[in-house]
């Protein structure tokens, strides 16, 4: 049940991120030939008013097309309603409205959670580990998903981002060296030994963490708690995802391990589920801002590739040659499915079911 409802949620995220593109389209009264989610080929296949609408059978993302990359469309060239003949505006708002729909998306969930669930209460003492890297130091000490880190080398943790830090700096100035953490599983608790590896100079163990929420919350002191909490979990999360990804450039060799594809995600989101309501909140806010990250970035086939031709095209004065422009899109399809296909395998593999399997 946790699976599909992970499934769905990431299904919904991808939904609402092409629908962006689609209103932004069709409200300012640009044409419209489909609108797809997934790659490949369709499974369910709808022709409603022109505009081919499809579910396809690789579920790693979506698109909306338009006439204008039909070779074979019937609309002449010089249509003032294609996309490429209007204003270099108007364009780079249907482009940069499926990162906007996803960014709205998160803020309103949390608005949501804040005024119809309540506020979330402080967090408990300690550090919660939602998911560990195999054939890390984590998981090799025996750390699963679930589990409360109380204690590192006999120092308590405390609570919230602070309790976060607190184990993070421990972890990073002791790299190959054993130090001891209290940990709680299922409300037993236990001491044991975690030696962090080392990369460039510092220690990691390989875990996602975050502060340990009970899912227990209590009712907003008015709307001006509600908009207070919302603005700060929505902003907090946000800086966070594009320090992430921020990292990915700056320490490749360490953050690319940290990559999760298509399965990685569902599993992360099956386990957040796991927890409740709170969970589920965390996981759509997470993936819907991410989402919204992942596609500001001016790569081929995002939409900040795409936003990024719309500029150039604007300092030049005229497009950019299309066999360029089918150059640099066809690159990055390769890139971007090689990718998937390799973190999905990876990913499949470290699946408990699999390491079970390996270990008989």
């Amino acid at each position: 049940m946790n699976l599909f409802t992970s499934i769905t949620v990431l299904a919904l995220l991808i939904f609402f991120h092409e629908a962006g593109h689609f209103l932004a389209a069709t409200l300012q009264g640009i044409r419209v030939s489909g609108f797809s989610i997934g790659f490949g080929p369709a499974l369910i296949k709808k022709e409603l008013k022109g505009v081919t609408y499809s579910i396809r059978a690789l579920p790693l993302g979506g698109f909306v097309s338009f006439p204008d990359d039909d070779k074979e469309s019937d609309i002449s060239s010089d249509d003032p309603d294609l996309l490429s003949n209007r204003p270099i505006s108007q364009r780079l708002i249907v482009i940069s409205a499926g990162v906007i729909a996803n960014l709205l998306i998160a803020w309103l969930v949390l608005f949501a959670q804040a005024s119809f669930i309540g506020v979330p209460n402080q967090p408990n003492p300690g550090v919660l580990i939602i998911d560990v890297q195999q054939q890390q130091a984590a998981a090799i000490s025996g750390l699963m998903p679930g589990d409360q880190i109380l204690s590192v080398k006999g120092i308590q943790l405390g609570t919230g981002q602070e309790a976060i830090e607190t184990l993070v700096k421990e972890v990073q100035q002791s790299p190959e060296k054993t130090i001891s953490i209290e940990k709680s599983t299922n409300g037993i608790k236990e001491t044991i030994n975690l030696t962090p590896s080392e990369y460039l100079g510092k220690g990691k163990i390989g875990a996602q963490l975050q502060p340990n929420i009970d899912g227990s919350a209590r009712p907003a002191k008015g709307i001006f708690e509600v908009f207070d909490y919302t603005n700060s979990r929505f902003s907090t999360l946000l800086i966070k995802t594009i320090e992430g990804y921020k990292s990915l450039f700056t320490n490749f060799g360490s953050t690319s391990k940290q990559l999760s594809g298509p399965v990685k995600i569902i599993e992360l989101g099956a386990q957040l589920s796991g927890q409740g309501i709170s969970g589920l909140i965390l996981f759509t806010t997470l993936i819907s801002i991410n989402l919204a990250v992942l596609n500001a970035l001016p790569f081929p086939l995002l939409d900040g590739g795409q936003f990024a031709i719309v500029i150039v095209e604007a300092l030049r004065g005229r497009p950019i040659p299309e066999k360029i422009q089918l150059w640099f899109m066809q690159s990055g399809f390769i890139i971007l499915v090689g990718l998937s296909i390799l973190l999905v395998i990876r990913d499949t593999t470290q699946l408990e079911i699999f390491q079970q399997l390996s270990n008989r």
